[in-house]
């Protein structure tokens, strides 16, 4: 599989140890920025994962910002995105389990590292459960069409 990942200034030091961490599991990594600690706007960064998304260059992505939300509202914004901020394990695993989430956005000041690449995983070992749960994910397709 293949992911992109990005990150504002907030999520700087943890986007480059989950980018490691993937590597390690045998991913490979498509890394959108930012690439030193400096303050940048997320909604740019939050694009650059989408297209890698949308283009069908990667199949997942990770967003990582001061708490997760902002890149979250930025990139649900993109036609074809499913992204879900995620404090905890349980919704890292059932954003994908129930809502095909195709981004998993987290908080570099929420969360600490160690719990971030632990959600991380069950983002990416999870897959999509179908079934009732597709009705309701081709619901909210329809709400982007209109």
């Amino acid at each position: 599989m293949k992911i992109a990942i990005g990150c504002d200034h907030g999520g700087f030091d943890h986007k480059n140890a989950i980018a490691e961490h993937l590597k390690n599991r045998g991913f490979e990594v498509v890394d959108c920025g930012i690439y030193e600690n400096k303050s940048v706007d997320y909604p740019d960064i939050a694009v650059k994962v989408c297209e890698q998304i949308i283009s069908g260059q990667c199949e997942r992505g990770i967003l990582v910002c001061g708490t997760g939300i902002g890149m979250s509202l930025a990139a649900n914004k993109v036609k074809g995105i499913r992204a879900a901020a995620c404090s905890e394990h349980f919704s890292a695993k059932y954003t994908r389990l129930h809502n095909d989430s195709n981004i998993l956005c987290l908080g570099g000041r929420v969360i600490g590292v160690g719990t971030a690449i632990e959600m991380v995983d069950l983002f990416v070992d999870t897959e999509f459960e179908g079934g009732r749960h597709q009705t309701r994910v081709d619901k909210i397709t329809a709400i982007e069409e209109n």
